[in-house]
């Protein structure tokens, strides 16, 4: 593997990473309502896309030509490590330095979820189910936040995709 797509690619996932740290941190001091924010949520979302694209644009750069693998890989190992230093600090601030924490939120998020469906018309049945079911669901155990993991990465494989297809080098030769 390229060594510019390796150091890049460690490089920008670590700083994914510390985005996420530094974000989840400051939700967590600030309010932890913040957490059912739909906006800071597209907020955080619009910095890792920017990140993603000045990687991948100075990736480019640096190598003069780059391929749509080569695009995709630097992309992909930067989302990995990214989400995974996210993952485990989520992990380890609500299982072990504030365990409280993750029952507020638990607690917030089933009342924003309630007041939601009420107010599309949600049977008060399908209220209940819904809001029991978050009520025995452990958001922040190992598993839901592998599986979480697992989608986010998902999710970034097609955006990796698209920007690996938006920043390869054109090919000189004819179809």
């Amino acid at each position: 593997m390229n060594e510019i797509i390796k150091k890049n690619g460690v490089t920008y996932g670590i700083i994914l990473g510390l985005f996420s740290v530094l974000f989840t941190t400051a939700i967590y001091a600030i309010d932890l309502e913040l957490f059912t924010s739909w906006w800071l949520g597209l907020v955080s979302f619009a910095i890792a896309i920017t990140i993603g694209i000045v990687l991948v644009s100075k990736t480019k750069k640096q190598m003069g030509t780059m391929t749509f693998k080569e695009g995709f890989t630097v992309y992909f190992i930067a989302a990995l490590i990214g989400t995974f230093v996210s993952t485990v600090y989520n992990y380890v601030l609500f299982n072990f330095i504030d365990t409280q924490a993750k029952e507020t939120i638990k607690e917030i998020t089933m009342k924003y979820t309630a007041e939601m469906m009420q107010k599309f018309g949600t049977p008060a049945e399908a209220i209940n189910e819904t809001i029991q079911k978050m009520a025995e669901t452990d958001n922040y155990s190992i598993g839901n936040l592998l599986f979480g993991m697992a989608i986010v990465l998902v999710f970034q494989a097609i955006f990796g995709l698209i920007l690996a297809a938006i920043f390869k080098s054109k090919s000189n030769q004819g179809l």
